[in-house]
This record gives structure tokens, sequence and C-alpha cells, in this order.
């Protein structure tokens, strides 16, 4: 027991200690931990360090994805969707099949579903990449794609290496893989929404800040564990959960449990992925003592791992090219609409538009009668969309760097180490998959800058930004104005957020200026609510 709590103490000033010097040299912490890790599992003198992938992928990825999913902008995910779902299941899935065949063709005496498993395993890509980005001030667009991947293609890797491992026992048909994966995420998607909803109603009804923290603390395994009860995936589920939350929390739940449990989440993310990291490269000894007894050398694992690497990249490589082409497609497309849109708008704001409207009496496709103002909402977003696209477009040079950021991490490690015990070159898997995570991050993630610098990607202006900020302030002083003579402060930063909240459904404005506006209502509503005003 004083052991463990001795490790523990020196883990936690390891994990402090690199975020203070990464922070400070330009490097992703991660990478740091992962470098120590491996530098001290060579010392002869430390034991092996073994931890249970349930740990990982149960205890430690739910909450960490529920988290990021949360935080994330609702805009953004609605808008990028499309890409989003591309990557993080078209993609897993064409790179774990391609990947599968190489290793089927290089590693004697493989079958074909164990090299699919092998190709799951190594396919989702990590979100650590995201935190290197982020700080080159890049296109928001990329950083919404990376994060959006990195929630849900996890997901999509296990269920895959859920298939291939049953494909061992028993002949399994394509169309049998598809309807269990078809069935995980109807579930995941359900359990998380109910979960989410369930969170934001009982939150919204408790007083205490630090009761809510902690209640937010238990949503992730709230969905979690239930959908993998019936069978459908877990991190899936967290994942809903997380952006149902993100949605409504504005709404639902006071600002001061929104403050204090943003901060207690970036201490739980600190802890969680900086220890998952350093485990990873801790427990290196223990894979390379294994594959020494049941092997000769490391060679094999050395040049598949490699091949194996090559082999993603260049697969993500043609189909970003591809996701590249057809976004190119729909920017001129959008091009060609614009016009069109813009008499529809003039048309809806002409006056008598509401009466001639209502004369005509129009339907939507299901019979619903559709009011003019209705119609007018949508036109709206979707002039909004357009113009979102078109002012921040999706090129070759932002295509590279989503193609370099994607790098492998724990999940990959974690998701190895849960193979069968009797899969055939079984520690021989396991040290490709750690040999192709931790040969990524540090390759990818220590040169990612270079490629960024190297590409010069579109970056997010602030002469744009502080318009739209401008114009923020313009809505808030038109809101506070447009309250009653009467009303208090407090109600006057309701009408406020209202009406922040009525411009991101329209999506006139940018994530990061509106979240902006909304952080600055949250700070002056608890600076009134602790000095007793309003």
């Amino acid at each position: 027991m004083d052991a463990f709590l001795i490790v523990s103490v020196l883990g936690l000033l390891v994990i402090a200690a690199a975020t203070l010097i990464a922070s400070r040299v330009g490097v992703a912490s991660p990478l740091l931990l992962v470098v120590l890790g491996l530098l001290v599992s060579l010392v002869p003198a430390v034991p092996e360090v073994t931890i249970a992938p349930e740990w990982i992928l149960a205890g430690v990825l739910p909450p960490l994805l529920y988290s990021a999913a949360a935080s994330m902008p609702s805009l953004d995910f609605r808008r990028e969707f499309t890409a989003i779902g591309s990557l993080s299941v078209v993609l897993v899935i064409v790179s774990a099949l391609l990947t599968g065949l190489f290793f089927t063709w290089v590693i004697p005496g493989l079958s074909l579903a164990w090299g699919i498993a092998l190709g799951a395993i190594v396919s989702p890509t990590d979100a650590v990449a995201t935190s290197i980005v982020k700080r080159t001030g890049i296109s928001p667009r990329v950083i919404t794609m990376l994060e959006g991947e990195g929630l849900l293609n996890d997901a999509t890797a296990l269920v895959l290496l859920r298939a291939a491992i049953a494909a061992t026992a028993a002949a399994v048909s394509i169309v049998g893989v598809a309807g269990s994966f078809a069935l995980a995420v109807a579930v995941a998607a359900a359990v998380g929404f109910a979960a989410g909803r369930l969170n934001l109603a009982v939150r919204s009804r408790v007083s205490d800040p630090t009761v809510s923290t902690v209640l937010s603390f238990t949503v992730p395994f709230l969905a979690s564990v239930p959908a993998e009860l019936l069978h459908g995936s877990g991190l899936f589920a967290a994942v809903i959960a997380g952006l149902v939350t993100g949605r409504g929390a504005v709404r639902r739940i006071p600002s001061q449990h929104r403050l204090a449990e943003q901060q207690n989440w970036r201490t739980i993310e600190l802890l969680l992925e900086g220890g998952v990291f350093l485990l990873m490269g801790l427990e290196l000894t223990g894979v390379l003592d294994q594959v020494i007894r049941d092997h000769d050398g490391y060679g094999l694992a050395i040049g598949a791992a490699a091949g194996a690497l090559g082999v993603t990249v260049a697969v993500r490589t043609g189909y970003v090219a591809l996701l590249v082409a057809s976004l190119g497609w729909r920017a001129r497309r959008h091009r060609r609409l614009r016009p069109r849109l813009d008499a529809v708008q003039e048309r809806i704001s002409q006056p008598g538009a509401d009466q001639r409207w209502a004369e005509n009496g129009r339907r939507g496709r299901r019979g619903r009668q559709w009011t003019l103002e209705r119609v007018r909402v949508r036109v709206a977003r979707l002039s909004a969309d357009i113009d979102y696209f078109l002012a921040r477009p999706f090129g070759w040079r932002e295509g590279t760097v989503v193609v370099w950021a994607g790098m492998r991490g724990v999940v990959t490690v974690a998701a190895a180490q849960t193979l069968p015990a009797d899969t055939p070159h079984r520690s021989l898997l396991v040290l490709i998959a750690f040999i192709v995570a931790a040969g990524s991050l540090l390759l990818q993630g220590s040169s990612l800058g270079a490629v960024i610098r190297w590409a010069k990607p579109d970056t997010e202006s602030p002469v744009v930004l502080a318009a739209e900020r401008r114009a923020l302030r313009e809505l808030l002083e038109e809101a506070a104005a447009g309250a009653p003579a009467a009303a208090s402060q407090l109600a006057v930063l309701a009408a406020q957020r209202d009406a922040l909240l009525d411009a991101r459904d329209s999506g006139r404005y940018s994530s990061a200026a509106l979240s902006g506006a909304l952080e600055v209502l949250d700070a002056e509503q608890v600076r009134l609510e602790l000095l007793g005003e309003g």
C-alpha cells in the first residue's frame, strides 16, 4: 500500500511537471510523458508495469470523451458532421481492412480475421493532435474535424475489433457485421441521449454547485455502462451524452455550476490524459519481455509496425484527398446557390409576405403547416452555413494538416491488450500495436508544427473575430435596452443570454466569439450572485 501511494504521488508530480515544461518548450505534454515512460521502463531496476485494459477502455476513456464532447461547440459539430462521420467511420473501416491485409501478408500464419482485428486496433487516431494544432491559430474547421474524429472513431474501431474477433470463432457475414455495428450505434445513441437529458433535468434542480459537479462525474458512466450491457458502444454513448449536455447546459444549468464544473473537469482531464500516456511508456518493458519469450528478436515487430504506420498514413492521405475534393465541389455548389438564396430571403422579407404565405397554406413534406417565420429561420441558418463554408475554405493545405495530425495513441495500446489469451502471436501483435502508437506519437507529434509551418493552412482571422465581437456587444446592448425598465440585473443578463443563444442557433456568429461572450455573461452573473445583487 505504501509503495502504491508513493508511486501515485510521484506520478502526479511528474504529470504536473511535464505539463509546465511542455508549455515552455512548445511540446505537447503527452509526448514528454510517453518518452519519460519509455526511458524509465528500460531501467533494469524498474519492475514490469501492466495495467488491465478495461481500466482504460471502461474507466478512463468514457469521462475523457464525455468532457471533450460537452465542450465541443454544437454549431461547428453540426456543420462538419458529414466530414466527421466520414473520417470516424468510413476511414476507420477502410484503414482496418487494408492494414489487415498487410498484416496477413507480412506475419506468417496470421489469418485474415486476426489481421483485420489488428488493423482495427491501429486505425483510430488520438485526440492529442488537437492540443498541438490549437496553439497554431489554425482554421476552426480543421480543429473541429480532428476533435470530432477523435470523439467517434474509437467506438468504430472497438466495435469492428469485436466483430473481427467473433469472426475468428465462427462464420460471420458482412451483413451480420454491418447489422451488429448499426445495432451498437443505435443502442449507444439512445442510451447516451437519455443519459444526457437526465443529466440536464436533474442538475437543473440542484442548488449546490459542488453536488452538481459530482453528479456530472457520473454521467459518462451512466451512459457507457448501460450501453455496454445492452451490447452497444459505451464510448459512443458517452460522446452522445456529452453532446446533449453541452448543447443544453447554457439554458438549463446555472452559471456558477458550469464554471465550477469546467475547472474541475480540466483537472480530471489533465490527470487522466497524463496518467495514461505515462503508463503507455512504462508498459514497454513487459511487452518486450513477452516478445523475447515467444519470438526470436524484435525485427518482425519493428518491420510490421513501420509498414503498418506507412499504410495508415497512405490510406489517410488518399481518403483526405477525396474529402478535400468533395468539400471543394460543395463549396462551388454553395457559390451557385448563394444568389438564389439571397432572392428567397428578399422575397420572404417583403411587405405582405406573411399574408400571402398564410393564404397559400404552404405545407412541408409530412403535411405540417410551415409558418413563414420558421422558413425565415431555416433560410437564415442555411445562409449562415454557406457564409461559414465560403469564408473558411478547406483545401490541400488544411488536408495536409488533417493527414499528419492523425496520430495513434492510448486507444491503440489499450485495445491491443484486450485480445484474447489464445490469440495467435498475441505478444507480437501487442508489440506491433505499441510500436505503431508510440512511433506515430513521437514521429508525427514532434514534426506536426513543422508540417503546419510548411503547409501554411488558413488561419482564423483576428480582424473577423474582432468584428464579430463588436457585433455581439451591440446585440447585447440591444437585448439590455429591450428589457423592462424595472428588470433586475440578473433578468437583464438572462435576456442577453437568450439573445446569444438565439444567435447561436441561427449560426450568424462563430463559436469562438459566442463562447467568449457567454463566458463574460457567466462571470458577471456569478459576481452578482456572490455579492447578493441583481
